[in-house]
């Protein structure tokens, strides 16, 4: 017979063990735990970061080219996962500290683990889904 239900009784946090790529073609798995949220929670921080993330570069007087920089568009985008993982996780079974320095190395080194981590809590959070 599975858990009773009781509506109003949320925890604090959540475990689960992720499924994520590694660069050799095989799967590893990453103890997790995540930080409880309603749907709607979940919709208002994702909303939060969205508008966070826009950022306009300023206006100039002078008609200069911008220059694109692959190795700044990466940074950032390892950045915003490494920052949306710190609002989400509040742990991992990892040997390093789970610190911002560790979650950007993770998000740099592993961008696929990042990727599977931010898809596993949307799964949790927005469709109620607990498997990997």
């Amino acid at each position: 017979m599975g858990h009773k239900i009781t509506l109003g009784s949320r925890p604090k946090t959540f475990s689960r063990v992720v499924t994520v790529p590694l660069h050799e073609g095989v799967e590893g798995q990453l103890e997790v735990t995540f930080r409880y949220r309603t749907r709607t929670e979940f919709g208002k921080l994702v909303d939060d970061m969205a508008a966070a993330a826009d950022v306009t570069p300023p206006k100039s007087d002078a008609d200069e080219d911008v220059v694109f920089s692959l190795r700044a568009a990466l940074e950032a985008s390892r950045d915003r996962n490494a920052d949306y993982l710190l609002q989400v996780l509040d742990g991992w079974g990892l040997p390093e500290p789970f610190d911002r320095p560790h979650v950007q190395q993770l998000c740099d080194e592993l961008p696929g683990a990042a990727l599977a981590l931010i898809e596993a809590y949307r799964q949790a959070c927005a469709e109620g889904r607990l498997g990997n």
